[in-house]
């Protein structure tokens, strides 16, 4: 068995036929990254793992990357990032699936991914970045200690 022969479901539960052969791309190996990503979207269920597949080391012709967008669909959500260039995040209609495309600050594709997770991680806060902005925040409110910590002072 090949990963190409296993039948993959998406949305509405009709199974996805392989893309017939063309010149250059991958041809029916759009049917094999969503294998891919269903096992990525098992693996996020079960243990948690998230998954990153990059769309620019693959062989994707225009018809392949369309072939894949029509299959992924479009979902609710659209985040924008500004940060050295803009990136954008696509919801998919595949839920866990979100499609993310990171350009230069010239506007150029630097990098193209489908992120496999709950929420994409580029859009997490870093656990030590809200432990700072909590002290911040303290400091605006003139307090350093956690609410129900007994006040320096108080008797």
């Amino acid at each position: 068995m090949r990963l190409t022969d296993i039948a993959v479901r998406v949305e509405d539960g009709a199974p996805i036929a392989a893309a017939p052969e063309r010149n250059g791309g991958l041809g029916g190996g759009v049917t094999a990254i969503l294998a891919e990503i269903a096992a990525g979207l098992e693996r996020l269920t079960i243990a948690g793992n998230t998954a990153l597949i990059d769309l620019r080391s693959l062989p994707l012709s225009p018809d392949d990357r369309e072939e894949l967008r029509l299959a992924l669909g479009h979902g609710e959500v659209t985040a924008t990032l500004e940060a050295q260039g803009i990136s954008t995040l696509r919801e998919t209609a595949v839920a866990g699936v979100w499609w993310t495309e990171h350009r230069d600050q010239e506007g150029a594709l630097t990098a193209e991914l489908l992120d496999i997770a709950l929420t994409p991680p580029i859009l997490a806060a870093h656990p030590s970045d809200v432990v700072m902005a909590a002290a911040a925040l303290r400091r605006r409110l003139g307090t350093t200690s956690p609410p129900g910590s007994p006040v320096k002072g108080a008797a």
